[in-house]
């Protein structure tokens, strides 16, 4: 949007040869003091500034947070990946880190605050003359002062709070022009060349407050028509932009909010193709949505899928349009207010702390946890099976020993001195949820054209709400962030949206680098990154080129897709690791369950649907938008019937292939629904519908949909900080490892020994986990003996016992040393006795009433 100027009365300057009448003072009174207004003025100025300098570094802090943790988590990873090929322990490595991200922190201090001494230097430098001849009107005063209206004119603050340094700031366009500068702006220095007069340099100062009013007014009012009810970008002090303007002269008001409707106001054509985009989106949310329901039994996922792959289409082409036709001048975003940040966290604070009380035991806790408390106890980096031998047999080629978050929180526990799973589930799971909270803010607050508290708080509410047993995106926040994926999905989605919305508004190279520490950041959470990282990239890439960013979009794809994929490419070159084909086949999930894994089924797979077809056409014009659109286009072609099995085919990879829809930031997607903006003048009005649509998503969630902690989502709420095992299991468990054991393997019900290997490794289980099995050869006799001993140790009807002759055997083979077993099963404990095992401790039940008992026999 292009500022304009509008003339306004010039103040009327006093005659070059008059002086100043001479006030008299009342008769018996004291003089006047003319000092006094002006040192009581310069104070509150100071005090404002200083509140202001407060207030704008307290906004900043959820954007310092998560990307300060990205920096130092790819330092991290960097260090570790260094250290595998010398050997190192993690603990050194640790240290190492510590001391490296020490000094690197104080450097970048320091030169940031180098930096912007210098930038205060060239201000003071340029200013236009002595202190006493500065106008009295605050918005004529310096940039720095707390109480100016920001304009059109002025630089754009980064919307975290934080300044980008070295960054273009001429908008999304490379035609933009460096700088705005109005028709009736005289120059700084022209009025005090005129003349040397003090009354006519106050003249000719007041005229420039003036104009620089004119243009202030000009700007704030042409973005507050442009943007309708959206939230106004605050000064530093955080007042609201339309506070100064409102005093303003309503006349030039007038006309500038008609230019600046005309300026973006859409053509007839354009509105009628929006309303069938969303019409056609509205219609495949609504048929995805029941397609998996009774009521669509006979529903093709054709039909879903075609019709969202058109209005994915539609959506692009709409925001390809709009974004030729915005001008770069419109505003990416407002920064962010002090308050916003206080709720934003707050949100954080409260999901750190339930993180500590909300308790879901999976089965991948064997390989993420085990693996931390694996480099806790032995202060080494496993790069062979841990599992199933000490660190002999292969690693699992599912597994590569690139992902640095467990052998982090191993190293951080014995530096700590605490337990692995203590460290996993005490320390780093709270600091997860702050990270993960704060990441979709930060994504909202950017993506949002108006009221991004509400719509974070309806993204929230998703998350908290919709879970349930199988792989809603809430089932891998708090309850599994401590995992990688669970923080790859949570936080680095949204982050690295966020980055290439920055990236492409900007290009600064700040923002290049956080991409790049954000990609290393990505791969060292989960390989799944090296997947997924290329989906999201790609898509936003394709949007830029469509727009004629082709630079951008090839520097952002090699600053994201560089390192992660050449770290997977490196270590099946070095170590020989790929996925074979009986563990790729193990599982897999067609395009109709890979939504409804995700996105839920009925009324919230309505929602999911709507989320995703039409989230893009709500977003913020421009960059925002584009990047959605191409985001929805991507996962509406992986969505076709038949995508999926192909890239299954070609890649190998086909039991992870469902998670190709967290290439979506889904849960801000959802907060924008509540975003939509009506035709109409009441403010009121449009802000009430906003929250009318929000409450009704939320009861929808909560009606339709299993909550986080409900038992039906695996979760169950203790009443203090626990660890994610079931109290009894972990009862259970302890009572073997402390059992004076014998060598050998140990053998107990499965839910034990899945178990164990979460709390020590001094005592080895014979099977942790029998989905393992697929990358060993589920035939061979090593993985049929395991499974034989498994279903001896869990009991059973007698029908399905297995032979005593064939359990001997396969004790005997895989050299099991302690067997326990519930005491109500007399079958494992006769035959054990029968093969030489002896009867050595038995555990009471706790409650007496729950046939837990345990009688432990040990081989002679």
């Amino acid at each position: 949007m292009t500022d304009q100027s509008v003339a306004a009365p010039a103040p009327v300057a006093a005659p070059a040869d008059s002086a100043p009448a001479p006030v008299a003072a009342p008769t018996g009174s004291a003089p006047l003091r003319t000092t006094e207004p002006t040192t009581r003025g310069t104070a509150v100025r100071r005090i404002r500034t200083v509140l202001g300098a407060l207030r704008a570094g307290f906004a900043a802090i959820p954007a310092v947070l998560t990307d300060c943790a990205v920096l130092a988590f790819a330092l991290w990873t960097l260090l570790y990946h260094a250290a595998l090929p010398l050997g190192l322990a993690p603990s050194l490595t640790l240290r190492i880190w510590l001391v490296a991200g020490t000094v690197l922190a104080v450097l970048a201090v320091l030169v940031r605050l180098g930096l912007r001494w210098r930038r205060l230097a060239r201000r003071r430098a340029a200013a236009p003359g002595p202190a006493t001849d500065a106008p009295a009107d605050p918005d004529a005063g310096s940039a720095l002062d707390p109480d100016r209206q920001p304009t059109a004119a002025d630089p754009q603050p980064d919307q975290d709070g934080s300044d980008q340094d070295g960054s273009d700031q001429r908008g999304s366009d490379p035609s933009a022009p460096d700088s705005t500068v109005t028709a009736a702006e005289p120059s700084a220095g022209s009025a005090a060349d005129a003349t040397t007069d003090p009354a006519v340099d106050r003249a000719a100062a007041a005229q420039a407050t003036a104009d620089r009013a004119v243009a202030s007014a000009t700007a704030d009012r042409a973005v507050a028509s442009a943007t309708a009810d959206r939230p106004a970008a605050p000064n530093t002090v955080g007042r609201p932009a339309e506070q100064g303007a409102a005093d303003r002269p309503t006349e030039q008001g007038a006309a500038v909010e008609a230019a600046a409707d005309r300026a973006v106001r859409m053509s007839a054509a354009q509105r009628w193709w929006t309303a069938l985009v969303l019409l056609v989106g509205t219609g495949a949310a609504i048929a995805a949505g029941v397609a998996g329901t009774p009521a669509g039994a006979g529903l093709s996922w054709w039909v879903p899928a075609s019709a969202g792959l058109v209005a994915a289409v539609g959506a692009v082409l709409l925001t390809w349009r709009t974004w030729r036709s915005t001008p770069a001048t419109w505003p990416p975003a407002p920064a962010t207010t002090a308050w916003q940040s206080a709720y934003a966290l707050l949100i954080a604070a409260v999901a750190a702390v339930a993180s500590l009380y909300l308790a879901r035991s999976t089965p991948d806790d064997i390989y993420y946890v085990g693996r931390s408390v694996w480099v806790a106890e032995r202060d080494i980096v496993p790069l062979n099976d841990f599992l199933f031998s000490e660190n002999v047999l292969p690693a699992m080629a599912s597994q590569p020993p690139i992902a640095s978050v467990e052998v982090f929180a191993g190293a951080l526990a014995r530096l700590l001195g605490i337990p692995g799973a203590s460290a996993v589930w005490y320390v780093l799971l709270p600091a997860f949820a702050v990270l993960a909270v704060l990441a979709l803010w930060r994504l909202v607050q950017r993506w949002a054209p108006r009221r991004p508290v509400l719509a974070f708080t309806v993204a929230v509410a998703f998350l908290a709400l919709v879970c349930g047993p199988d792989a809603a995106l809430g089932t891998f926040h708090l309850p599994r962030l401590y995992q990688g994926k669970g923080m790859f999905v949570s936080a680095v989605v949204p982050l690295m949206w966020l980055y290439l919305t920055r990236w492409f508004d900007d290009r600064s190279k700040r923002g290049l680098v956080l991409i790049v520490a954000l990609s290393i950041t990505a791969i060292g959470l989960t390989t799944t990154a090296a997947i997924i990282l290329p989906l999201l990239v790609g898509g936003a890439a394709l949007m830029m080129l469509l727009v004629g960013r082709w630079k951008s979009a090839l520097a952002a794809g090699v600053a994201a897709l560089t390192y992660p994929v050449g770290m997977v490419v490196v270590t099946q070159l070095v170590l020989g690791t790929s996925a074979n084909e009986a563990a790729a086949d193990v599982n897999f999930y067609d395009a109709a369950h890979t939504y409804r894994r995700t996105f839920e089924i009925g009324i919230v797979g309505v929602i999911g649907g709507l989320g995703l077809w039409c989230g893009a056409l709500l977003a913020r014009r421009r960059t925002p938008a584009l990047l959605a659109a191409g985001g929805a286009l991507t996962l509406s072609v992986l969505l076709v019937p038949g995508v999926l099995e192909w890239v299954g085919s070609v890649t190998g990879i086909s039991v992870v292939l469902w998670r190709v829809s967290w290439l979506l930031a889904l849960p801000a997607l959802i907060g924008l629904l509540c975003t939509v903006w009506l035709p109409t003048r009441f403010k009121v009005v449009r802000g009430l519908v906003g929250v009318v649509l929000a409450a009704g998503i939320v009861t929808s969630f909560t009606n339709y949909a299993i909550p986080m902690w409900d038992e039906r989502s695996g979760v169950l709420v203790h009443e203090e900080p626990t660890w994610k095992i079931r109290p009894e299991r972990q009862a259970i468990a302890q009572f073997v490892i402390d059992l004076d054991r014998p060598d050998g393997l140990v053998l107990a019900p499965a839910s034990i020994m899945r178990t164990i290997p979460l709390m020590t490794t001094q005592a080895r289980v014979v099977l942790p986990r029998d989905f393992f099995l697929v990358e060993y050869d589920i035939n061979s006799q090593f993985s049929q003996d395991r499974l034989l001993l498994m279903r001896f140790a869990n009991g059973g009807p007698a029908a399905e016992r297995p032979d005593r002759d064939e359990v001997g055997a396969a004790l005997e083979r895989l050299d099991v040393g302690t067997i326990c077993v519930y005491s109500q099963n007399r079958f494992a404990q006769r035959t054990g006795q029968r093969f030489g095992y002896t009867l050595v401790a038995e555990r009471p039940a706790d409650p007496p009433v729950h046939p837990n008992a345990v009688t432990c026999l040990v081989r002679e």
